[in-house]
């Protein structure tokens, strides 16, 4: 990976990362301060709430996918302490998908002349579900590659013996 491309990613990271500590401050902030400046039909303070805990999804997402770049620099991805941080992201994602849910089941009273925009909200996220599955199928290629790494280790460790 190109110094560029790790430096634009953690630019990207940083930058996702203090948007969302920002956003949780501003709906903590609402929350506690009973200064709501809208009147919406929604139930806005479950809706911050589930924002909140969305945010946190997204933080434990950003946090994992730079410890995977810093492995990836380092060369140190294709070792057993990957795994850890690719089922942080998995977790994140998953976590996400839940929160989506929720949003779903809150907004889904209000929907009650169009209930195709729930249907629409679920389908998305099953979606979000399954961006989860592809990254745990990523991670079993991950395995495979940190067995086939050891493997060829091992193997290169006799042949050295034999030599």
């Amino acid at each position: 990976m190109g110094k560029l491309a790790v430096g634009a990613l953690r630019a990207v990271l940083l930058v996702v990362l203090v948007g969302t500590v920002l956003v949780q401050a501003l709906m903590v902030w609402t929350l506690v301060s009973g200064k709501d400046p809208e009147d919406g039909s929604l139930p806005l303070t479950a809706l911050r709430v589930i924002t909140i805990l969305g945010m946190v999804s997204v933080q434990v997402a950003v946090v994992c996918v730079g410890r995977l770049v810093t492995m990836v620099r380092r060369g140190t991805v294709f070792s057993p302490a990957a795994f850890r941080y690719v089922d942080g992201v998995i977790g994140a994602i998953v976590a996400a998908a839940l929160v989506w849910f929720a949003v779903t089941i809150v907004n889904a009273p209000g929907q009650r002349d169009d209930p195709g925009v729930t249907v629409i909200m679920g389908g998305i996220g099953v979606a979000i579900l399954g961006v989860a599955l592809i990254v745990y199928v990523l991670r079993m290629l991950l395995a495979q590659a940190v067995a086939r790494d050891a493997e060829a280790s091992q193997l290169q460790a006799e042949l050295a013996e034999v030599i």
